[in-house]
């Protein structure tokens, strides 16, 4: 196929390299000179692609994904299809589409993960929209995802495909979180003379061996304490949209809720309510905080 990527950072870069090896033909652009864009604007962008078009867009979620909705609107024809590959809200998927349909420009969201390995390993994709749109771009889904039957599913109409990543990225949160406070415990604990050892020797034969686990032990191998990575994490908004999600749902989601409450704090978040108990314990029981 001849497809347009709008968006070539760390995800979109390496999803548009596997798309070329898989005998695609990708024009590609980015707002950043130094990328390795094929075109210096949207505009020739849309001009260099074979109509009916498709255009990928992998940039960040919110105003950057409106914005280039938006041109998009302005610059496509009808029955060009725009596919939202990024970590939208599921929710703006729906509004990105009739906005688009207005036009009579095709829509379909795409979650996608696989990180920096993607282009390697492969992608696991999670469409949403109409079987028709799947089809008619499923050549590139196919040279995205990995080899083998699984890593690709139509998981339902439009904002189907975010959804789903939403509910992925949660539940790789809480993963992470129980991978992080078990190598606290054994770090701690002087029964354990090696926990970078143990928690390696889990990646073959235990119930817990992930490709989580294996990146962390890849970790270990160069620092085995951790001790060089900042105590700091950042989360990108899925987790929080889940929780928010479930509650309404009536869906009780403790550990996903759990996992996200330490990111935040991991930024400082808590370090105004830390503060607060800290001094109420001081005022009534003449508890004495130390650092």
């Amino acid at each position: 196929m001849n497809i347009g990527m709008i968006g070539l950072g760390r995800m979109g870069g390496h999803m548009a390299q596997r798309l070329r090896e898989g005998g695609h033909a990708v024009v590609g652009y980015d707002s950043s000179p130094q990328s390795d864009r094929d075109v210096d604007s949207m505009e020739a962008l849309v001009k260099a692609l074979s109509s009916p078009r498709v255009v990928w867009v992998m940039v960040p979620a919110g105003e950057p994904t409106d914005s280039v909705i938006e041109t998009l609107a302005q610059l496509l024809d009808a029955e060009d299809l725009v596919v939202d590959g990024g970590n939208t809200r599921y929710a703006d998927d729906t509004r990105h589409a009739r906005y688009l349909d207005q036009r009579g420009i095709r829509f379909m969201d795409c979650g996608v993960s696989g990180g920096v390995w993607g282009a390697e390993r492969g992608y696991a994709v999670m469409a949403g929209g109409s079987l028709e749109d799947f089809e008619r771009v499923k050549p590139v889904l196919d040279a995205l995802k990995p080899s083998g039957p699984d890593g690709l599913v139509l998981a339902g109409g439009v904002g189907a495909g975010h959804y789903a990543k939403m509910v992925h990225n949660a539940i790789e949160y809480g993963m992470m979180q129980a991978l992080g406070e078990g190598f606290a415990t054994m770090a701690k604990s002087p029964c354990i003379t090696n926990p970078a050892a143990v928690m390696t020797s889990w990646k073959s034969g235990s119930v817990v061996s992930s490709w989580l686990l294996d990146l962390l032990a890849n970790a270990f191998e160069d620092d085995p304490t951790l001790s060089g990575m900042p105590p700091v994490a950042n989360e990108s908004g899925e987790a929080k949209w889940m929780v928010e999600s479930a509650l309404e749902l009536g869906v009780p989601t403790p550990v996903t809720a759990a996992a996200l409450h330490m990111q935040q704090m991991s930024r400082g978040g808590a370090d105004d309510i830390l503060r607060a108990i800290s001094t109420m314990r001081a005022q009534f029981g003449g508890h004495v905080t130390k650092v």
